[in-house]
């Protein structure tokens, strides 16, 4: 995409279920339990020397990078997922949420041993990717010269959260609780050194270090009282599994800018491909509200109409062709023809919500943000799950540094350098995901001409598409 910059646990770890029962814990100094029967130490206040608030895929990453390391693998851990356990069971038919993972990501998933569960069950390599304007001729594609390297893979979440438990399963340091509603977070001070975490069901929990990855309304954020910037864009993503017109080599990933936002196809199998198409809340619903046969022919015509292309938008390409021709620089652009739609798979139509949020702070005493409490994208670049994996491998880096300095996990020292580290990386990103957003939104010649301008520009220099590929792979850490 625009680039795509552009559990069955075993003995071994604690599976525990909070609210409506009472929070169950296992810590071998304060608990023990023997098949369902289990005992509670007399003190009403448990503590950890990390507690990651959210479960989901960048904090279930988190605490299995943390057991993983060599250095932090006697830290006691403590997962608050707020809710069920979920049983994974592949099925034939594909999931309509996926994500785009980039290379960086895929290695942090290698590290960790998750990536082989992965494997086991499915994926789909994305080996080549084509971006290209409506309103011009101008396009850009990544990966033509090296299709033999995958620029990213397509990996369903569930999947991708049930490969991450398996490895999370054999970790004695990691506490994993499902069903836990947190109530209150009470950040550290001048009269407490630790972090306190209140349940629903009235347990208390301390920890040294709290981290939040506990989604876009994270808890932890709103208690650190850090300035939070953020919009909605009046768009939902519409997303489904579709069904090609017929079989091919489904290697490529497209997206076609439109004057109402992206559509863009990810690669599942020969037949099947993912569909996320950015529209105005008024469109998204009435795409739901259509049969399956209109949606198709929705679908094409927004992958195929073909719209009027303005005069000077036409001389204004033109001339920048026979500037990169005069500089010796490749100006053609090889256009591979996208897919037709033939079906949509049925009941995987849905609509999500699109916005833009970034803290001003991933930090304080004792207390961290990764993922989407710390920062929110809109998905036309595929690149807000792999800002929040980025954010999982600095801030490891930067917690085994302090365990091996002797200093404690809450250290500003160490916390400050997590956090000027990602922000000088996702900043950048996202104000520049936004740019692009606003910038393909308008209709006006000089806009199109000048988007035009820039996409075919950046096509024709190899160097600097390698270095937005670089970028998006996160390899600045």
């Amino acid at each position: 995409m625009a680039g795509l910059w552009v559990l069955s646990a075993t003995s071994r770890v604690s599976v525990l279920t909070s609210s409506p029962y009472k929070y169950r814990a296992i810590v071998s100094s304060l608990y023990s339990i023997s098949n369902n029967d289990y005992s509670t130490s007399s003190d009403p206040k448990k503590h950890y020397d990390i507690v990651i608030a959210g479960g989901g895929m960048v904090g279930t990453t988190l605490a299995c990078a943390i057991a993983n390391n060599r250095v932090l693998e006697e830290k006691r851990v403590l997962l608050l997922e707020s809710g069920n356990k979920q049983n994974y069971h592949v099925q034939n038919k594909y999931s309509n949420r996926v994500v785009a993972l980039n290379r960086q990501t895929r290695t942090l998933l290698s590290s960790i041993g998750a990536w082989q569960h992965v494997e086991a069950v499915r994926y789909a390599p994305v080996k080549k990717m084509q971006v290209w304007d409506a309103c011009s001729d101008a396009m850009i594609t990544f990966g033509e010269d090296h299709l033999a390297e995958e620029l990213a893979f397509i990996v369903e979440n569930d999947l991708l959260l049930y490969a991450i438990n398996q490895q999370l399963s054999g970790k004695e340091s990691v506490d994993l609780v499902y069903g836990a509603k947190v109530a209150d977070v009470l950040i550290p001070s001048k009269h407490c050194q630790n972090s306190r975490i209140t349940l629903q069901d009235g347990q208390s929990i301390e920890t040294k270090l709290l981290i939040g990855a506990d989604g876009v309304n994270s808890l932890v954020r709103k208690k650190m009282g850090v300035q939070y910037v953020g919009w909605n864009y009046e768009q939902m993503g519409v997303v489904a599994t579709v069904q090609l017109s017929e079989p091919t080599e489904n290697i490529v990933a497209w997206q076609r800018f439109l004057p109402g936002g992206p559509v863009a196809l990810l690669p599942l199998t020969d037949t099947l491909s993912s569909l996320v198409w950015s529209v105005s809340t008024v469109q998204a619903k009435k795409l739901l509200s259509l049969s399956d046969e209109e949606f198709v022919d929705e679908l094409n015509e927004a992958l195929w109409k073909m719209y009027p292309k303005d005069g000077m938008v036409e001389a204004g390409m033109r001339a920048l062709g026979q500037l990169l021709e005069g500089l010796s620089l490749h100006s053609g652009v090889t256009r591979q023809l996208q897919p037709s739609i033939g079906g949509i798979v049925e009941g995987t139509r849905a609509a999500f919500p699109l916005g833009f949020g970034h803290a001003a702070s991933y930090v304080g005493p004792g207390v961290a943000l990764v993922g989407d409490a710390a920062h929110r994208v809109h998905p036309l670049a595929g690149q807000g799950v792999n800002l929040g994996f980025g954010d999982v491998t600095a801030l490891v880096k930067l917690m085994t540094e302090a365990s091996r300095n002797g200093a404690v996990l809450g250290d500003m020292a160490y916390l400050s350098r997590y956090e000027t580290l990602r922000q000088r990386h996702n900043v950048p990103t996202m104000l520049a995901i936004d740019a692009l957003h606003r910038l393909y939104k308008g209709t006006a010649a000089p806009i199109v001409l000048a988007r035009s301008l820039g996409l075919q520009l950046t096509n024709a220099l190899p160097p600097l598409k390698k270095a937005i590929m670089q970028h998006a792979s996160d390899r600045a850490l």
